[in-house]
């Protein structure tokens, strides 16, 4: 990936941050998007789908934190490398950060020339990840996101698109309990109109191609995959 093909999300309150990071980041040839808080953020990353989010962690609507819960959430965005931006002696919002998804942190105040190197530092790590992320194994099955191909102890599986995507949501993070409302978001989005019998129907179809044992229901929450 050429330098001027990644996307940085830069994520912050303060405009002088914006200006002065964004510069400084676009000046090296990267694509920044920005946002004023933690809401716009989320919704910015899920269209732009970037490479690296740096994230501020104190912020008005949805502080940095719930920020990256959410993103950590949208399968498109598993591998993207989360970098929070935090001032001097807040070790209390890094562990909070760390637990949350995060990958780094980034100290202010920071020299541009040392935010720069630590940026590209972090970009390497994203790139040596991105060459195996589409290729999820679990036990005996393999999902491969890039050819849309599932295989079961070797032997391949054909899913409609549908089925195909909530499988990858679920398998994203085995053991994570999916709410229905987040399923029928990141898999169905703004598509179509559809309810939760939906997602009923495509978990039923998934039992009897997977395993019925591989899918638990969670009464009144949604839905988890069971390594």
């Amino acid at each position: 990936m050429k330098k001027n093909d990644i996307k940085i999300l830069l994520v912050d309150d303060e405009p002088d941050i914006l200006e002065i990071v964004g510069y400084n980041l676009s000046n090296e040839g990267y694509k920044v998007i920005t946002a004023e808080n933690g809401a716009e953020g989320v919704k910015k990353a899920k269209k732009e789908k970037p490479q690296l989010i740096i994230l501020d962690v104190m912020m008005p609507e949805m502080d940095g934190i719930e920020a990256c819960e959410h993103i950590r959430q949208i399968p498109d965005l598993k591998n993207v490398i989360i970098t929070f931006l935090t001032a001097r002696g807040e070790d209390y919002s890094q562990v909070a950060g760390f637990d949350a998804g995060a990958d780094d942190y980034i100290t202010k105040p920071i020299k541009p020339k040392v935010l720069v190197s630590k940026v590209k530092a972090l970009l390497r790590r994203y790139k040596e990840e991105e060459k195996e992320s589409n290729i999820l194994k679990i036990g005996s099955l393999t999902i491969d996101r890039d050819e849309y191909k599932i295989l079961l102890a070797g032997k391949e599986i054909i899913l409609p698109r549908k089925e195909f995507e909530l499988l990858s949501l679920l398998t994203s993070k085995p053991g994570k309990v999916f709410k229905r409302e987040d399923i029928l978001d990141q898999v169905w989005g703004n598509e179509v109109v559809v309810g939760g019998r939906t997602i009923d129907v495509h978990i039923r179809k998934l039992r009897e191609k997977i395993g019925d044992a591989s899918f638990k229901t969670i009464k009144g929450v949604g839905y988890k995959f069971v390594s």
